[in-house]
């Protein structure tokens, strides 16, 4: 059996070589203004207006907790991936009001209880290792009638490597395809099932057609295809 520790590693390690190239993918100039408006809209919508303390679990290169800050939000991001970390606080340097970037395990937030509004997360939930385990923990750090909003798709829908590159394929091998019980979802509803298990209210999973529009007239990334992506929101009791 795989520990989780060595999943936890290789995910870790892929992400920080892949830094650079994914964070520069996300500031396309040809799409980038469109984009910011279309991932503002959609934390907006999710959110609302009043100043919330946000969590964003599995930052990344902080492309969500920038956006989300600048909505108005005072946001923290975590994320395990020192190369992504690296490429979120260069953007925080250059922001009047940024998030703050900490390391810190998306699965295992190290925050008490109550201290989060909400907590987000963008293309994350697909590569969780222990999901369920990571739902509980978010469930706790929200305050009574905060909000859970995470965007997600079925990506692996024909396989995790199917149509790989060699690189990710080296990193998501089989022990941690095994390890990410959500990665081939053929449908969003698994991901919607496990967050209404773990306690969260009123869930419902939103179509993003305007990324799908924005997707369809620019392209997508290199190994991707075009496809519906989800916001998923919920509410703790």
């Amino acid at each position: 059996m795989t520990r989780s520790t060595d999943v936890q590693t290789a995910l870790n390690e892929y992400w920080t070589q892949r830094s650079v190239p994914y964070d520069e993918y996300q500031q396309r100039p040809d799409r980038k203004d469109l984009d910011l408006a279309a991932w503002k809209q959609v934390f907006a919508d999710a959110l609302g207006t009043a100043p919330l303390d946000v969590l964003d679990v599995g930052t990344g290169s902080g492309y969500v907790a920038c956006t989300v800050a600048e909505l108005g939000h005072r946001v923290t991001g975590i994320d395990l991936a020192d190369g992504m970390l690296g490429r979120a606080r260069r953007h925080a340097d250059a922001m009047t009001t940024p998030p703050t970037f900490l390391r810190g395990d998306a699965v295992a937030p190290d925050f008490p209880a109550n201290s989060f509004d909400a907590v987000v997360n963008r293309y994350v939930t697909w590569t969780l290792r222990e999901p369920d385990t990571a739902l509980a923990n978010w469930l706790r750090l929200l305050r009574p009638g905060g909000t859970l909003a995470v965007v997600d798709s079925t990506w692996f829908a024909r396989g995790l490597h199917e149509g790989a590159s060699d690189q990710f394929k080296s990193f998501y091998d089989e022990d941690v395809r095994q390890a990410l019980p959500l990665a081939e979802s053929t449908t969003i509803e698994p991901f919607v099932d496990r967050i209404r298990a773990a306690g969260f209210v009123d869930v419902e999973a939103v179509a993003l057609t305007r990324l799908h529009e924005l997707d369809l007239e620019y392209g997508v990334a290199p190994n991707h295809e075009v496809l519906t992506q989800y916001l998923i929101r919920g509410t703790r009791p």
